[in-house]
């Protein structure tokens, strides 16, 4: 019931030869490459991170906002550069995570996924998450209104986290979240490893081209969502 993704070869960047050696080790370890895979923050092989994850006036805006030191900084896809490894990307990775919205219903969010941007070809689909970086977050992602709306809606969540953020301290699970978890896990839903639930999302939408009217609804969602509340990093 559980799945191991990709976050990369390590905490920080690595060259093309540790990404293969760090996915051959997947491999080796596990019998099969990674299904889904989501970048790792500041690393520098990242696939179509910072600036080169935005198109358009979204991308203008960020650069401006950021002053263009993250314009050229992610190289994961930028062919012959010593961090590239779009190729490998594309043959290993199903799934890769890209935005991240304030609403418990992922879906509603991002009624495309999972989908593939001809624009980004090195990543075969995208898909988005749910805001809850930290243990508060979480929580207020998974409130009893927020659980009660998913189902009304007929909804998705897949929750973006770090489980090392507050979620566990003085021997035992922070009390509110375990509360809420057991709360869910008594609900009649659904309750499946992420690459499970996009197969069975990409065999419904038959593997969605986004167009560039859709990227650009994403992207305008998610920029004005950082503007006005901040969170996690737009990129």
């Amino acid at each position: 019931g559980f799945e191991i993704g990709y976050h990369l070869a390590t905490w920080h960047t690595s060259p093309r030869e540790k990404t293969i050696q760090a996915l051959d080790r997947y491999d080796e370890l596990f019998g099969q490459p990674p299904t889904a895979m989501a970048n790792h923050s500041k690393c520098r092989e990242n696939m179509y991170w910072g600036a080169a994850r935005l198109t358009g006036a979204a991308q203008l805006i960020y650069n401006l906002a950021t002053r263009f030191r993250q314009a050229d900084r992610y190289r994961g896809h930028i062919e012959g550069d010593p961090l590239f490894w779009g190729d490998i990307c594309k043959q290993k990775i199903r799934y890769c995570r890209n935005f991240i919205y304030n609403n418990i219903n992922t879906l509603a969010a991002c009624p495309f996924m999972p989908y593939h941007d001809p624009a980004r070809p090195y990543v075969n689909y995208w898909f988005a998450s749910s805001e809850g970086s930290e243990v508060r977050s979480f929580n207020r992602r998974l409130s009893e209104k927020n659980q009660e709306r998913l189902e009304e809606e007929a909804g998705l969540c897949i929750m973006y986290t770090h489980l090392a953020c507050g979620f566990y301290g003085n021997h035992q699970l922070q009390p509110e979240f375990r509360r809420l978890m057991e709360r869910l896990a008594r609900r009649n839903g659904w309750f499946a490893p992420v690459s499970t639930i996009l197969d069975y999302l990409r065999e419904r939408n038959g593997g969605h081209l986004i167009s560039s009217a859709e990227r650009t609804h994403l992207e305008r969602k998610r920029l004005i969502q950082k503007l006005v509340s901040g969170g996690s990093k737009i990129a």
